[in-house]
């Protein structure tokens, strides 16, 4: 029998941004994710760590309903974000997504300029009612994004000629500006160079500030820097969920160690 995981129960309740019970995910008939539960506080980065295919983005896509587009995928349990079930029949996926927005392993501007690439989605939530709320909301966006000062002045060049960095930073804009509570990253540093990752790195620590901020990452020494919590996940369990600080010095789970210690990934 699969030991219940080590998490932190005190949390506040008010704290709390989204709640998850015994969520389940199947792709067929392999059960990818099996009977998670946790807490993911607001004004907080979360760092979902364990190695490949342990099922940290596949949880990571259920907060935000990205399962829903895969055909063979089947998600069970409850996940509430405000104390509201984000599965209700009622809740519209698309304006889900405006709430909870999510940036990719790999960046992936629209092939549209710098500036639609920001006012695209504010335009399809009708955020904006005229050109200068737009502009002021581009404005707004870029500067979240720490890339403001680098395109201001070809905001009609196309987004897909900017640096890898610069891309994802735009993306990370992107996904703010339709004013979401929270922010999925899958990997969002694993395509970029050391420097454009610190960059992305110390815009992530900004961001939580205004967002509960959730981060899958491979890089341990990532979820060490930029995350105050950490969830750990071998083999579709959530084995342990944390304090940062204590699941990387004072594990409590002899799997996290060895994880941790490099003994399995």
């Amino acid at each position: 029998m699969y030991d219940a995981p080590h998490t932190e129960r005190d949390v506040d309740q008010q704290d709390i941004k989204i709640s998850a019970r015994k969520v389940q995910v199947y792709y067929g008939t392999t059960h990818a994710i099996k009977d998670v539960d946790c807490d993911i506080e607001d004004k907080t980065v979360t760092a979902f760590i364990g190695p490949s295919g342990c099922g940290k983005s596949t949880f990571l896509r259920c907060l935000n309903r990205m399962n829903d587009t895969i055909d063979v995928c089947r998600v069970e349990g409850d996940i509430s974000i405000d104390g509201e079930d984000i599965y209700d029949k009622r809740v519209d996926p698309v304006q889900l997504r405006a709430k909870v927005g999510m940036v990719f392993q790999k960046p992936n501007p629209f092939p549209k300029s710098i500036y639609d690439n920001i006012a695209y989605g504010p335009r399809i939530h009708g955020l904006a009612k005229s050109k200068a709320d737009l502009d002021e909301i581009v404005e707004k966006s870029l500067r979240r994004g720490a890339i403001w000062d680098e395109v201001k002045d070809r905001l009609d060049a196309p987004g897909t000629g900017l640096s890898g960095g610069q891309q994802q930073r735009l993306c990370i804009a992107r996904a703010i500006a339709t004013e979401p509570e929270v922010l999925l990253m899958d990997e969002p540093c694993s395509a970029l160079d050391p420097i454009a990752t610190s960059q992305v790195e110390e815009l992530i620590d900004e961001l939580r500030q205004d967002y509960s901020v959730v981060i899958v990452t491979h890089s341990m020494q990532q979820a060490a820097r930029v995350s105050q919590k950490t969830a750990f996940f071998h083999l579709g369990n959530l084995v342990e969920f944390g304090d940062t600080g204590k699941i990387f010095t004072n594990p409590v789970d002899s799997r996290t160690e060895s994880y941790i210690t490099g003994r399995i990934g």
